[in-house]
Parts: structure tokens; sequence; C-alpha cells
């Protein structure tokens, strides 16, 4: 990819829920974006669970409006909350549905993960499960900088938005280290 064309990047929040931190965090780099890189946030709310009976000629629409975002992104910017040592439910089966065939929208994606969790670790579980995930639809996650927020609700408002200025500079960093590593390691699609 050439130095100078522009970054497209696909975000998903790994949380349903309006005000979630990980919303907010989603939102807070698609307003930190760097310069030259663009965040579209996608909606996983509609996805039916995964089905294999539904999954016929690429899925329902909304599935194959979903894969196709992620398809003409250079990059998936993931914000996953920790539920229970792991991510979310429906993170992974939006991330299930955009693995499949025929598309396989994953397939040598590079893809960056961030999470916030009120608790002690700061998404570290989650992220561990999600990089275990996205092995075998071939991502090319970037390896650092790691971005894991504790404690979330001393870093964000009652509404879900990123409220610290150290936590939204580590989320710059993040995106400058991330538009690199997709110049870096853009492949062919197979």
């Amino acid at each position: 990819m050439p130095a100078d064309r522009p970054v497209r990047v696909a975000g998903v929040a790994g949380s349903l829920r309006r005000a979630s931190f990980n919303r907010g965090l989603l939102r807070a780099a698609v307003e930190s974006a760097p310069e030259g890189m663009t965040i579209e946030p996608l909606e996983i709310r509609d996805l039916p669970h995964y089905d294999a009976d539904l999954d016929v000629d690429g899925g329902p629409e909304v599935v194959r409006e979903f894969k196709a975002r992620i398809i003409a992104a250079d990059g998936l910017l993931i914000a996953t909350p920790e539920y229970n040592y792991s991510m979310s439910g429906v993170l992974k089966n939006a991330l299930d549905w955009a693995s499949r065939a025929p598309e396989r929208a994953m397939q040598n994606k590079p893809v960056a993960i961030m999470g916030a969790t009120p608790g002690r670790w700061g998404t570290v579980r989650s992220q561990m499960a999600l990089r275990q995930m996205l092995v075998f639809p071939g991502c090319r996650v970037l390896p650092t900088p790691l971005l894991q927020i504790a404690g979330a609700r001393e870093h964000f408002d009652a509404d879900g938005n990123l409220t610290d200025a150290a936590a939204r500079e580590q989320v710059v960093s993040l995106l400058e280290a991330f538009a690199t590593w997709i110049r870096q390691v853009e492949l062919p699609r197979s």
C-alpha cells in the first residue's frame, strides 16, 4: 500500500450496551484517528446467531453487508470487553460470520485489538482469547502496543465517553502503530 494512500479501518465494539466502555473506546478511536486514517464503526447488534443453515450464499443480507464492509477496509479494529475471562458472545458471533466462506472477510486482514473493563486486569484474558481465535482466519494481529484499560469507570463518563487524556493518548499510539502495521503486512487476498 502506498504510504500516501489513506487507510480505511472498520471498527467493531464487542458490546451491545449503548453506553458501554468499549463502544466509547471505539468512538474515541474514531475521534482520534491520525491524519490519513478513517475508522468506520460496524454494528453487530442485528447479526443473527451463527447457524450453518443460514450460511448459504454468504448468509443473510445483514451478514453479507457486514462482510463486505470488512473486506473493503484495510484493517479491522476491535474493542473487546471481558466477560467470564473471554470475549463477549456477540463479538465471537460476529467474527464467526466474518470468517466464513465464500468471502472469508478476515483472511490476511490486519487487526488491532483494544479493550476496557471495570475489572483490574484490563481485558488481558479476552484479548488473549481473541488473539487465539484470530489465528484460524489468518488475521495479521498487531503485536504491540497493547491497550488494556482497567478500572474503566475511572476513565469513562456515564455515557461511555472516554474522558481520560492519558488513555486517549494510548488510543492514538495504537492507531499510529496500526497504520504502520497495515502498510507493512498488506498481503494479496486469496
